[in-house]
């Protein structure tokens, strides 16, 4: 599917609408709204998971508990192409000076974790609800105690200037010695369509720079969630940074989440 901008653009960028406007997509916005409590069934930023008995809680190989980072109920998401139209998918992340990321190996699931329900419970006999054997996280970017409900709302944008690709689609459409009119551009474009916050799909935003761009793969990554700090600081990522999840189109559509690159940076 196609889509296109009804407003104007500013002068430096109407002369790249169509360019501009092929790159579109949709993703879903998500606003956190942070509360005392929520059920175990809902989206939610940190707090308790829901966690089926069945099911043996995250831990990191060395046997430390990881924490809820993110849980998404598909039932409360609106429609995005790829993603699950039901169940639940939670990201678990290490209580450490790194949150879990390994530099080394993005997406070895040691100190994190994703984990997807496709079938949900709604009856609390079916579920932990005694979370009292979790220790007291040391550090993680949510602030210590709270908890968020989501809401959730289908947005469309074009890609973001940190994006890999964006001065592969753009930087050809300004001849050899003008890379100051590129970079007007480019400081145009990212006043004009400001990058996204929390959301599912779509594209992500960076602090420092994509990491994608120095991963040899056939199939690219693709955004899947994303936590940005928040101006409250209830939510900080080091110093001010932003947190990324990308997964293959291809394992997204199987449902398959054991390939899962985990970014995060800060300024």
């Amino acid at each position: 599917m196609s889509y296109k901008f009804t407003a104007e653009l500013p002068d430096l960028l109407e002369p790249l609408r169509e360019k501009i406007e092929a790159t579109l997509q949709p993703y879903i916005a998500i606003e956190p709204e942070f509360v005392s409590e929520t059920t175990w069934t809902q989206s939610k930023f940190g707090g308790l998971p829901y966690l089926p008995k069945a099911v043996e809680y995250p831990k990191t190989p060395e046997g430390d508990y990881l924490f809820l980072l993110a849980q998404i109920n598909f039932a409360e998401v609106p429609t995005l192409e790829n993603l699950p139209n039901q169940g639940i998918l939670q990201f678990y992340i290490a209580s450490d000076d790194l949150y879990g990321m390994s530099f080394e190996n993005m997406n070895r699931q040691a100190g994190f974790r994703v984990l997807y329900f496709p079938d949900v419970s709604d009856r609390s006999d079916d579920l932990v609800t005694d979370f009292s054997f979790l220790p007291e996280p040391d550090d993680l970017p949510m602030e210590k105690g709270i908890t968020a409900r989501l809401q959730f709302t289908s947005k469309i944008a074009p890609i973001s200037v940190g994006d890999y690709q964006f001065p592969v689609i753009f930087k050809p459409e300004f001849a050899e010695g003008e890379e100051e009119d590129y970079w007007e551009f480019l400081e145009e474009y990212e006043e004009f369509f400001e990058p996204g916050s929390h959301q599912l799909g779509g594209y992500p935003y960076f602090t420092q720079s994509d990491p994608r761009e120095n991963i040899d793969t056939e199939e690219a990554y693709r955004l899947l969630l994303q936590i940005d700090s928040t101006d409250d600081d209830k939510i900080m990522w080091g110093d001010v940074g932003i947190g990324n999840f990308f997964i293959k189109t291809s394992a997204l559509k199987k449902l398959d989440f054991t390939d899962v690159l985990y970014n995060w940076d800060c300024g």
